[in-house]
């Protein structure tokens, strides 16, 4: 704890979004996640737990879900954090100009269109859908619940923290909400700090500036970690960075060279010589963190590589366009290179286009106006969702690129009805499979980053997802 009884936390950036709104941002869901509370919340592990939900059931058939509130709970303005209230919520998230992300429109809408949400008792609330979702709390969990009467554009939540000031951009102080929480705060007073350096976030952490810090590099986090007054641990970032292969058209429509490419690469080189070593290789749709990730199947295989090339009749060579932004991931033009350099043995060269406005780039992918691949990253942390809304050509989503597996769909739509966590993950481990024998993307790798708590907190670990969880965070 600070002198002044306020634990602070240094973060890249410091934003309040609307409740609603569709972000993978660590950064935005720690502020949600301290001032919001959804009907279900991930545990340490990744895996959903009650939150404003005590307990839920859910239909043989995965469409109807039944979830019995925790009592007396209350939001920030007194109003009654009961099946009402997230009626409401539910029905707003749902609505077509909400979950907007970049590039993409109402994620949510998507999911939830069609859905009767109705309030059974001042406890109980009841959603039945049109079709089977087993991983119905992929969406719930970002169904954050508000006070109806609060103001629309400033809504008011039930999380373990109030607002108390806020300077948009740069700092956000919170006071511990009543003892109507549904998860108790762990301090009394939360400051989030931006620190747009992540060299200056450790600084300050060294110094006792701020209690906790995030994004951290290795270079600065683990001198901090040596010593006796910090508690510093590695953590990897789910989002999936990836080249999408354009399989609706061009040489990568062929899964020969899909897969020839990817067992073209080392990836443990990327790492090092792309990262510095900070990131993990990626061998599939889903990170190892994922519900129903599967094991690597196979390495790099150059010589593997090749023969698929020449069956597909690109023995002599093969020329790909590459559309590559500037950012986003910050290192996608290096990345490019590097994929390059490692192709250019078996005879494949890229030609770049460079995309520097981020927005127009996000917008020209979803238009399905790119090159042979593009430079992406695949950031929720819901196997279903990505499925779903990536790899599904009956969905053909935002990011989807022209693939089509029927075999893997098939899969999908026994997952959606199957309400058993362990078999439908066994389900998700045979779509992994799949994907790793034709798959619709090149994968390369996953970040990996450092955060720091100040004093020793030897079972401290960030949450699976990568995020922050300030309810949880040891009083300091």
């Amino acid at each position: 704890m600070s002198a002044t009884g306020t634990a602070a936390v240094a973060q890249a950036s410091v934003d309040l979004v609307d409740p609603h709104d569709c972000t993978d941002d660590p950064d935005k869901l720690a502020t949600l996640e301290a001032t919001h509370m959804a009907l279900v919340r991930r545990g340490p592990d990744g895996r959903w737990r009650p939150a404003l939900a005590d307990r839920w059931t859910v239909s043989p058939d995965a469409r109807t879900w039944t979830f019995e509130l925790k009592p007396g709970v209350r939001c920030h303005d007194g109003a009654p954090a009961d099946a009402e209230a997230v009626a409401w919520s539910v029905a707003r998230m749902a609505r077509p100009d909400m979950g907007a992300t970049l590039g993409a429109p109402a994620v949510w809408a998507q999911y939830l269109a069609g859905a009767r949400i109705e309030a059974l008792s001042r406890s109980t609330v009841r959603i039945e859908l049109d079709r089977p979702m087993a991983d119905l709390p992929d969406v719930l969990g970002a169904g954050y619940v508000l006070s109806p009467g609060s103001d629309p554009d400033a809504p008011v939540g039930c999380g373990p923290y109030r607002i108390e000031d806020h300077v948009p951009g740069e700092r956000l102080v919170l006071r511990a909400a009543p003892a109507s929480a549904a998860v108790p705060a762990a301090n009394p007073r939360l400051r989030f700090q931006r620190i747009a350096c992540a060299a200056e976030r450790a600084a300050a952490l060294a110094a006792g500036t701020v209690q906790a810090a995030t994004g951290l590099a290795g270079e600065s986090a683990r001198p901090l970690g040596a010593g006796p007054a910090v508690t510093v641990v590695e953590h990897l970032v789910p989002t999936a960075i990836i080249f999408l292969f354009n399989a609706a058209r061009g040489p990568v429509r062929d899964a020969r060279v899909r897969r020839a490419l990817n067992l073209a690469l080392n990836r443990e080189d990327l790492v090092a010589d792309v990262l510095g070593g900070a990131g993990r290789p990626l061998h599939g749709f889903v990170s190892p963190v994922h519900f129903g990730a599967a094991a690597a199947t196979a390495g790099c295989d150059p010589d593997s590589a090749g023969r698929l090339l020449a069956e597909a009749g690109y023995g002599s060579g093969l020329e790909l366009e590459v559309t590559c932004p500037t950012s986003l991931p910050d290192e996608a033009e290096a990345l490019t290179a590097a994929v390059a350099a490692q192709l250019a043995p078996l005879g494949v060269s890229f030609r770049v286009e460079r995309v520097e406005d981020r927005v127009d780039y996000a917008n020209r992918v979803r238009l399905k106006r790119i090159g042979d691949l593009c430079v992406f990253d695949s950031s929720p942390m819901s196997t279903f969702r990505v499925l779903h809304e990536k790899i599904d050509s009956r969905v053909a989503g935002s990011w989807w690129q022209g693939y089509r597996n029927p075999e893997v769909e098939a899969l999908v739509d026994r997952a959606r009805a199957t309400v058993g966590d362990a078999e439908r993950e066994a389900i998700y481990r045979e779509c992994h499979r799949l994907l790793q024998a034709d798959p619709p993307w090149l994968y390369l790798y996953n970040h990996t980053r450092f955060a720091g708590l100040a004093g020793r907190h030897p079972d401290w670990r960030m949450r699976a997802d990568g995020i922050l969880d300030v309810a949880a965070l040891p009083p300091v």
